[in-house]
């Protein structure tokens, strides 16, 4: 498949590393030499140097042979344009990153279609949509949703007393008759596939797939009750905030603090149920002046990634149930989980996501990166008779890097086994380490 991204900063470049490693073609068009040196010698891409939104630049990079145009720039001006050219020119699908929220309306996107845009996505909405994901399961550090909330992926640090530690994951399922499959485990730096003789230890912070319903029962047999959230403070007023808290002011407490005059204007006349206030959101005694300690979850979301990981270490040693971290750095997700910061998200990454299941061979229908496993989570659909419906999972050369975590069978949520045999219709989420996933591809084709 010829890929063609516009913009090789944190998005383009995230989705880039990806993709080459599935044997995509993929060029690369920037208008900075610098970032598409540095793409160059780490990926194998081609690069372009020039503007996406000119003509020539995207017959440069042929773009009447290209299956998918991303446009991921930080300037929604020219991604929009660069979409219509490519549309024009032959690009068979388009997708564009905007920064506007006003023009993700449903009644908007028809236009944009009609322009040659056939695909809008708004990397701020997509954090504030996933930070509401967090506060409604309070004792998670990660939560994805598939088919349309059915199923459930969260991530959970086991600790003292939960009954997990010091026993084996087919122990665990003997004993509890469980719902739910572990999918990754998160040891330090290191990503394990759970196995049916992998043995939790105290600290391993584990991703497990589980059907909706069942979610308040696994963190009960864990160890992690569900935890009443009232109050929520906020640092940064951008659009990440001012989203998350239009869907949350009338459910909780919110406060936001915002050093910017203008911005503070603007959430008074947006919010109805919010408190501003004006003030350094790096000041730390501002914060607990205005009641930082009182309140059961911190999130912090300024332009700063290193003020947003002290302040919530900050919140933290003052008893703050829950805290959340924007991160710019890629690098930072990886350790969320060894600094004591209960989640960081990064917009980019949360961005490419949701553009991956445009991309993907097979019929993907939702992909996720979970922070600091090395690889992905993507749910396929088994859309013909193939080898994989007519022998049991046992007996197909599954990759050893990969491992099936549940399949949807209409409104079942089924944990398989290896006698299990597929069927078309089922959807089927995996997790695959990076070099499983041409391999996962191939079966799913």
């Amino acid at each position: 498949m010829k890929i063609v991204i516009a913009g090789a900063g944190g998005i383009g470049f995230h989705l880039a590393k990806l993709l080459s490693s599935a044997q995509h073609d993929i060029v690369i068009i920037d208008t900075y030499k610098d970032v598409l040196e540095y793409a160059q010698t780490h990926l194998d891409v081609q690069t372009i140097l020039g503007d996406a939104s000119s003509i020539q630049t995207l017959q440069d990079a042929d773009i009447q042979r290209t299956n998918i145009f991303l446009a991921v720039t930080t300037h929604e001006n020219d991604n929009i344009v660069a979409c219509i050219l490519a549309k024009k020119l032959g690009a068979k699908q388009t997708i564009a990153r905007i920064n506007n929220i006003a023009n993700i309306q449903k009644e908007f996107k028809s236009t944009f279609n009609e322009l040659g845009v056939d695909k809008i996505i708004s990397p701020s909405l997509l954090a504030a949509q996933e930070i509401v994901r967090l506060i409604e399961l309070s004792q998670v550090t990660d939560s994805f949703e598939f088919e349309n909330g059915k199923v459930s992926l969260i991530g959970i640090t086991i600790e003292e007393p939960s009954i997990y530690i010091g026993r084996t994951i087919e122990e665990i399922r003997l004993e509890k008759s469980t719902t739910h499959s572990p999918i990754a485990i998160l040891r330090g730096n290191e990503t394990i596939l759970p196995r049916a003789n992998t043995r939790l230890r105290r600290g391993d912070h584990i991703y497990f797939i589980t059907g909706k319903k069942d979610v308040e029962n696994l963190l009960e047999s864990i160890g992690k009750p569900m935890q009443k959230i009232k109050s929520i403070m906020f640092i940064g007023g951008n659009v990440i905030s001012i989203q998350a808290a239009k869907q949350l002011e009338d459910i909780y407490k919110i406060t936001i603090v915002e050093q910017d005059e203008k911005l503070c204007k603007k959430m008074v006349d947006e919010l109805n149920n919010t408190l501003v206030i004006k003030g350094d959101p790096s000041n730390f005694e501002l914060l607990k002046e205005e009641g930082l300690s009182q309140m059961d979850v911190f999130i912090a979301v300024t332009p700063n990634s290193e003020t947003n990981i002290i302040t919530s270490l900050m919140a933290e040693t003052l008893g703050v149930y829950k805290t959340i971290a924007l991160v710019e750095n890629l690098d930072y997700t990886h350790i969320s989980q060894n600094i004591g910061v209960n989640t960081m998200i990064n917009k980019k990454i949360i961005a490419a996501n949701n553009i991956f299941r445009f991309v993907r061979k097979g019929k993907v229908e939702a992909i996720a990166s979970l922070h600091g496993v090395d690889g992905e989570v993507i749910e396929y659909v088994i859309h013909k008779e193939n080898k994989m419906t007519k022998l049991p999972l046992r007996q197909i050369k599954f990759p050893d890097q990969a491992i099936i975590g549940a399949v949807i069978r209409n409104d079942e949520t089924i944990i398989p086994t290896g006698d299990f045999v597929l069927m078309v219709n089922d959807k089927v989420i995996i997790l695959a380490l990076p070099g499983a996933i041409g391999k996962i591809e191939d079966l799913f084709r």
